[in-house]
């Protein structure tokens, strides 16, 4: 068996869902299919069904606050095993302020635990989640966590309580020249707003760059 191409891809699943889909290929070779989220269930069906793509390799999430729109992308990977090369990618973009998506698990049963992972992980809610058990409950995080780890909007504890370690430019570590100000990346806290300050440092600390400790005097510039 051949591998599926996009051209074709494209005509199934326009023919299938009555709509002009985006399909395009990825680095691989792979069609990927954009879907809105309302036609997602019908557009798991055809690709099981009519493509015959009866593996499902893996379900997930990225977040992507600043697209247009922006949102959370759910990307499903399904194949033929039968013929790992018959394979497709399933997208589409949804609310970041509410995700929900019809769950697959009534098509692949083994698609359960991607579900859970990316519910736990990114706050999507799969409805109609069935896998003969107590539902959406917790896959990697302990009970009672809060909180979605996986969103870039995510505060990570361990980048509050200490500096964050990445690469040092002149003038980072208090000596040498000054660096140009980076952007943060994401999980690190503004120092003017995390953690514990003395009092009068409130704006030192907001004056710190993003890998600088709140207070830490600058450098020497020559005269």
């Amino acid at each position: 068996m051949t591998a599926l191409r996009a051209a074709a891809v494209a005509d199934i699943f326009a023919t299938g869902l009555g709509i002009e889909v985006a399909v395009a290929a990825d680095a691989a070779g792979t069609p990927v299919v954009d879907v809105p989220v309302e036609r997602w269930a019908e557009a798991a069906q055809l690709a099981r069904d009519v493509l015959e793509l009866d593996f499902v390799d893996w379900l997930s999430a990225v977040d992507e606050p600043e697209a247009d729109p922006a949102g959370i992308d759910v990307v499903l990977h399904v194949a033929d095993s039968r013929a790992i090369t018959r394979r497709v990618l399933l997208r589409t973009r949804l609310d970041a302020a509410a995700p929900s998506l019809p769950s697959l698990t009534g098509r692949w049963p083994g698609v359960a635990w991607h579900e859970r992972e990316t519910h736990e992980m990114f706050g999507v809610l799969f409805e109609d989640f069935r896998d003969g058990q107590a539902g959406l409950r917790p896959l990697l995080l302990p009970e009672g966590f809060e909180g979605t780890p996986l969103r870039k909007s995510f505060v990570l504890a361990a980048r509050v309580s200490k500096p964050w370690p990445g690469a040092k430019e002149p003038g980072e570590g208090g000596s040498g020249a000054p660096s140009r100000r980076k952007a943060r990346p994401p999980g690190v806290p503004d120092p003017a707003t995390w953690g514990p300050h003395e009092a009068g440092q409130a704006d030192q600390a907001g004056q710190a760059g993003p890998f600088e400790q709140p207070g830490q005097p600058g450098p020497v510039t020559p005269q």
